[in-house]
């Protein structure tokens, strides 16, 4: 696919020695330097991420959870779930007794213990070369001395505003005198830096025992939710063999639940059934399809998808063919379907990156606090933004995803890996909580099946829907789309943010080149060398 220079846009990064991709420029630039320094791709991730809790706070931050998949040179895949539990003085009786329905989103109650760091340790024990008092180095230096604040960090900064003013934490260590800080300003995290030294110096024990475990654990009993200084001390990972499928040739490997990557799984083997690549990409039929089969996708991630200790339905019998059939039978090309529950869409706020080495060892990593800012909860003292993933769980009363004491909610964030018999393709992940599922089966498709490089899979018009079920068409979706889905019974309106943001490496074992790709929807940018 030939790109049209005449238009806005980009083309891909083209390197040799080693490429990161990352929604931040500070973020990328970390990572680079730590791979010149001799540091591996996941050196070069968690130095990044760290960068990122600092410079992107609304999207990401210690507080809250981390996935991962990292590819061998060999082609081995190695799954990482480093996702935090509910607190094991967890009631959900005593929850619904006071009058709760369903979970408030930015409240102490969907509070979970933050699996980040023990994922970054865990990371980093494993296949790390370099230790944390270099890999925190840029992030602790932003925070101490400042950084400038950028356009789309600003924007979404802004969003949370309100709620950050009402919580003392919040309004401490994230506003400027009492505003969000603008585009081009610089700030300061010099609460979260000292946090980063205790952690370089100590490891992840100095922020799940001790002081800041204990500030955290009172931060969220004294807001009403429930958490333990035991239950932080208790933290653990898991490592897990990723799951996949394979379509258009390549195998695309999510981590499973209690993920919602298993959704992109679905999708893809839905679009095998009905055939969708015989339709023409940017058609209304097209659309319709992907819509209409992301919708069955995500309609049985919200009925089977939880904490895998508590699923009722196999995975294996979720990604069967069988399945993909049985849902398959409830599309109709030529209208909506309008028995179907329509899946509400969670958070929007993740950061994702990517690193590739000189060895071709790659990363697939995302760490997020969930919607904005998380809880929009900060401990006073350590300036820790405490995320809101227990948002993610049920009170409906034997739902295996039901709010319970140990237990890990479903969750939103979810890193990709793509495989052939040369090992690892292609290593990404596209931001912005319900959307991510979609997110990869297009970006997959558009790049196996398609033939787009990673950065016009990233420049691609989104849509998607909203709580209500109205598609939300971000400016590229063409009138002839809009139509043609407004006639099969979709509900059109223009989309008030971008969906999403994508971070990806193609690995081109034939020429011994990496292509990179950064979504415009974010700040950041691939690069390479």
């Amino acid at each position: 696919m030939e790109r049209d220079f005449s238009l806005p846009g980009r083309s891909p990064v083209i390197a040799e020695n080693g490429m990161a991709a990352t929604s931040h420029p500070l973020g990328t630039m970390t990572a680079i330097q730590v791979l010149r320094e001799g540091g591996n791709a996941i050196d070069a991730a968690l130095a990044a991420s760290a960068t990122l809790c600092v410079v992107e706070p609304v999207a990401t931050g210690i507080g809250g959870d981390c996935f991962a998949i990292v590819a061998e040179p060999d082609g081995t895949l190695h799954g990482l779930n480093a996702s935090g539990r509910a607190s094991m003085s967890t009631d959900a009786d005593a929850v619904r007794a006071r009058g709760i329905a369903a979970i408030p989103e930015f409240d102490a109650l969907a509070v979970t213990v933050p699996g980040a760091l023990a994922g970054w340790e865990a990371l980093s024990t494993r296949f790390g070369t370099m230790g944390f008092n270099r890999l925190f180095a840029d992030a602790i230096r932003y925070g101490e001395e400042g950084f400038a604040v950028h356009s789309r960090v600003a924007a979404d900064w802004q969003r949370v505003e309100k709620d950050l003013a009402a919580d003392p934490g919040a309004r401490l260590h994230y506003l400027k005198d009492g505003n969000a800080p603008k585009a081009g300003q610089r700030m300061r995290q010099a609460a979260l830096a000292g946090v980063l030294r205790k952690v370089a110096r100590g490891g992840p024990k100095a922020f799940y025992e001790g002081e800041i475990a204990a500030e955290i654990a009172a931060t969220v009993r004294a807001g009403g939710g429930f958490m333990e200084e035991a239950d932080l001390a208790a933290c653990e990972i898991d490592w897990v063999e990723p799951i996949g499928t394979t379509h258009g040739g390549q195998r695309l490997n999510e981590i499973p639940p209690n993920g919602q990557g298993i959704t992109a799984l679905i999708m893809l083997n839905l679009l095998e059934v009905l055939d969708a690549k015989r339709l023409r990409r940017d058609s209304a039929e097209r659309w319709h399809m992907w819509i209409e089969a992301g919708r069955l996708a995500y309609a049985a991630r919200d009925a089977f998808v939880s904490d895998p200790a508590s699923m009722d339905m196999p995975v294996e019998t979720l990604l069967s063919r069988d399945f993909a059939e049985t849902l398959a039978a409830q599309f109709d090309p030529e209208r909506r379907n309008d028995s179907l529950v329509m899946p509400k869409p969670p958070g929007a706020d993740t950061t994702y990156l990517t690193v590739v080495d000189r060895d071709r060892r790659a990363v697939s990593f995302i760490n997020s606090l969930y919607h904005g800012m998380g809880s929009r909860i900060v401990t006073s003292k350590s300036g820790v933004t405490l995320h809101n993933r227990g948002a993610c769980f049920t009170l409906e009363q034997g739902h295996p995803n039901e709010l319970g004491p140990g237990k890990r909610p479903l969750h939103t964030i979810i890193p990709a890996m793509a495989t052939s018999d040369k090992g690892a393709t292609l290593s990404f992940g596209v931001m912005g909580g319900a959307y991510q599922p979609m997110g990869h089966a297009h970006a997959f498709t558009d790049i196996v099946v398609g033939g787009m490089d990673p950065q016009a899979a990233a420049d691609q018009p989104r849509l998607f829907w909203d709580a209500e079920g109205i598609l939300r068409a971000e400016t590229g979706i063409s009138t002839e789309v809009r139509d043609g889905l407004e006639a099969r019974g979709h509900a059109v309106q223009p989309a008030e943010v971008p969906h999403g943001g994508a971070q990806l490496i193609a690995i081109d074992h034939d020429s011994g080149f990496l292509l990179g790709g950064s979504d415009p929807r974010k700040d950041g940018h691939a690069a390479g060398w």
